[in-house]
C-alpha cells in the first residue's frame, strides 16, 4: 500500500500538471489568450470558463408561441383538402369555412344524406382523429381537433419552436444560452453577454419564406390569399397569391447577404437539389408569368419568371438595410417559426451586476479555501500541507475541467465550488484520524499509513458516492442554475477523491522514503 508504482507516479503528476495548465487561461488577459491561439499549436490550453447570464450580464426573455395562429394554419390546410377532395367528386355545397380548431361544411339545401355521409367519409379519409359532427337535417358538418390532436400539436410546434429558436441564437455568435419549456406554449431564453433588443430582433419575427404563383385574374379564386405587397414599386398595393408555394424556406440550403446589381442589397440563396428541381419545373411551365416571394404573409417582391430557372440559386431584393440584409439571412438559415412569438416577459442583466457577483463569488471562494488550508495546517502540520497543496491542485482542476468542457459557470456553480473545497479535505481528515489512531495504538509509521489509507477508502467512498448520486439527480431534473450548481459539485467530488487519495497519498509516500525509520510522523 505505502508503494507506488513508476507509472502511477507519472499518471499522478501528469493529471495534475494538465489540471493547472488547463485552469491558467482564467486568469490571463483577452490578448495573451488570443496570443496563445495565434502562436502556439492547436489543442493547447487556451480556453476558459464560460459566465453565466448571472455573471457576465445578457438578455432574459420569456415567450409565448401563439397557437392560435398554429390552429387556425392547421384548420386552413385542412379545408383546402377537404375542398379539393369535394371539387373533385363535384359535391355542391353552400359554405365552407375554418373554425377556430376546426371547419364547417354546409351543404346546398335539398342535399341526402348520402351526400352528407360522402363528405363526412372524405374528412375522415384526410384525418381521422377530428370529431364529427353532423345537424339533424345533414346539411351542416363540423370537424374539431379532439384533445389528444391540440396535445399533439402543443408538443410539435414547441418542440419545432425550441429548435428554430436554438439556432437563431447559435447564428449570433454566443455561447451557452439557456432556452427551455416553460408550461405548455412558452420558451424561456436566457443570452448571457447579448442585448435584449438583438434578440427580440431576431425572435421578433416567423421568417416564413414562400415563392407562390400570382393569380393572374383581378378575382380572387377560392382558396386564393390576398397579401399586402412592400416592395417600393408597388408598396400598398394586394395581389392575389396560390395559397400553396411552389418553394418553402425549408428546401434551402443556403443564405447570405450580398449586394446587387446598382450597390442594392439583396439576399443571396442556393435551394437544395429537391427545391432546385421544383423550381426548375415550375418555372418551365409558367414563363411570362408573376411570382411572389413572400415573407411573414407579406410580398417583398414579385418578379416576373423571365427564363426557366434551373440553377438553383436566386436573390431576394427588397429594399433591405445591410442589418436588415444580414438578420433575414440569419433567419433563413436557421429556418422558420411554425408560428409567430411574443415577447411577453422581459429582463436584463447588466455586466455591472454581473461583475460584482463574480467578484463576490471570488471573495467568498479565497475565504472558504484559505479557513480550510489554515485549519487542515493547523489540524495536522506536515501531513496538513500536503493536504493542502492537494486541495488547491483540485480547484485548480475543476476550473480546467469546466473550460475543456466549456462549462456555463453561474453563481449556484460558484456555490458549488464553494461547496467542494470544503468537502475536498474530508477524505484526507477520514485518512489522518485512522493513521493517529493507529499511531496511538503503537503500530509504526508504516503500518498506521497502510492501515489509515486502508481502512478509511470504503468510508470515503460511500460518503462521495452518495453525494454524487445526489449532484447525478440535480442534474438530471433541475434546470438551468441548479444544474449548474451540479455540475460543478460532480466535477468536485471527482477531482476531490483524485487529489486526497491519489496526490495525497503520492506526498505522503514521498516524506516516508526520504525519513528514517523511528521518526515521529508530523500529524
Amino acid at each position: 500500500m505505502v508503494r507506488v508504482p513508476l507509472w502511477k507516479i507519472v499518471l499522478i503528476l501528469a493529471v495534475s500538471v494538465l489540471g493547472i495548465a488547463y485552469s491558467l487561461p482564467n486568469f490571463l488577459s483577452e490578448t495573451q489568450r488570443q496570443w496563445i491561439k495565434d502562436n502556439l499549436p492547436s489543442g493547447f490550453p487556451s480556453e476558459i470558463v464560460n459566465l453565466g447570464l448571472d455573471l457576465r450580464g445578457g438578455a432574459h426573455l420569456l415567450l409565448e408561441v401563439d397557437m392560435k395562429f398554429v390552429y387556425r394554419e392547421r384548420a386552413e390546410l385542412f379545408e383546402q383538402g377537404v375542398r379539393d377532395k369535394m371539387r373533385e367528386d363535384r359535391i355542391g355545397y353552400k359554405s365552407l369555412g375554418t373554425l377556430p380548431q376546426g371547419i364547417r361544411v354546409t351543404l346546398k339545401d335539398g342535399s341526402d344524406s348520402s351526400v352528407s355521409e360522402q363528405v363526412r367519409a372524405h374528412i375522415r379519409s384526410i384525418d381521422t382523429r377530428y370529431v364529427l359532427t353532423t345537424s339533424e337535417d345533414g346539411l351542416v358538418i363540423e370537424a374539431l381537433m379532439d384533445e389528444a390532436v391540440l396535445k399533439e400539436i402543443q408538443d410539435q410546434v414547441l418542440s419545432q419552436s425550441i429548435e428554430v429558436v436554438r439556432r437563431r441564437v447559435d447564428q449570433l455568435g454566443t455561447t451557452e444560452p439557456i432556452i427551455q419549456r416553460q408550461g405548455t406554449d412558452r420558451v424561456l431564453l436566457q443570452v448571457p453577454g447579448a442585448k435584449a433588443e438583438d434578440v427580440k430582433r431576431i425572435m421578433g419575427r416567423t421568417a416564413k419564406l414562400g415563392f407562390h404563383l400570382v393569380n393572374d385574374s383581378e378575382r380572387r379564386g377560392p382558396g386564393d390569399l390576398r397579401l399586402p405587397v412592400v416592395d417600393d414599386s408597388r408598396a400598398g398595393t394586394k395581389m392575389n397569391v396560390k395559397r400553396r408555394a411552389i418553394i418553402t424556406g425549408d428546401m434551402l440550403d443556403n443564405a447570405q447577404p450580398g449586394f446587387g446589381q446598382g450597390g442594392q442589397t439583396v439576399v443571396s440563396f442556393r435551394l437544395n437539389a429537391i427545391g432546385a428541381r421544383k423550381f426548375c419545373d415550375v418555372s418551365k411551365n409558367n414563363v411570362g408569368r408573376l411570382f411572389a416571394i413572400v415573407l411573414d404573409n407579406e410580398i417583398i417582391s414579385a418578379p416576373v419568371i423571365r427564363e426557366p430557372i434551373c440553377g438553383g440559386q436566386g436573390q431576394i431584393s427588397g429594399n433591405f438595410s445591410v442589418q436588415e440584409a444580414n438578420d433575414l439571412a440569419l433567419l433563413l438559415r436557421a429556418g422558420a417559426l411554425p408560428a409567430p412569438m411574443n415577447v411577453i416577459e422581459e429582463r436584463s442583466v447588466g455586466p455591472s451586476l454581473g461583475a460584482d457577483s463574480v467578484a463576490a463569488g471570488k471573495i467568498a471562494s479565497l475565504y472558504g479555501l484559505s479557513f480550510v488550508l489554515v485549519f487542515m495546517l493547523v489540524s495536522y502540520g506536515l501531513f496538513g500541507v500536503f493536504a493542502d497543496i492537494a486541495l488547491l491542485v483540485n480547484v485548480a482542476m475543476i476550473l480546467g475541467l469546466l473550460s475543456i468542457l466549456q462549462a456555463t459557470l453561474t453563481l449556484p456553480g460558484i456555490a458549488g465550488i464553494v461547496l467542494t473545497v470544503g468537502m475536498a479535505v474530508d477524505a484526507n481528515v477520514l485518512i489522518f484520524e485512522r493513521i493517529r489512531e493507529e499511531l496511538r495504538a503503537g503500530r509504526s509509521n508504516i503500518a498506521a499509513i497502510d492501515t489509515g489509507y486502508g481502512k478509511a477508502m470504503s468510508t470515503i467512498i460511500d460518503a462521495n458516492l452518495t453525494t454524487l448520486i445526489a449532484a447525478f439527480i440535480l442534474f438530471s431534473f433541475g434546470t438551468g442554475p441548479i444544474k449548474g450548481f451540479a455540475v460543478t459539485l460532480g466535477i468536485g467530488i471527482l477531482t476531490s477523491l483524485f487529489s486526497a487519495i491519489m496526490l495525497t497519498r503520492l506526498m505522503v509516500v514521498f516524506w516516508l522514503s526520504r525519513t528514517k525509520s523511528g521518526t515521529k510522523m508530523p500529524i
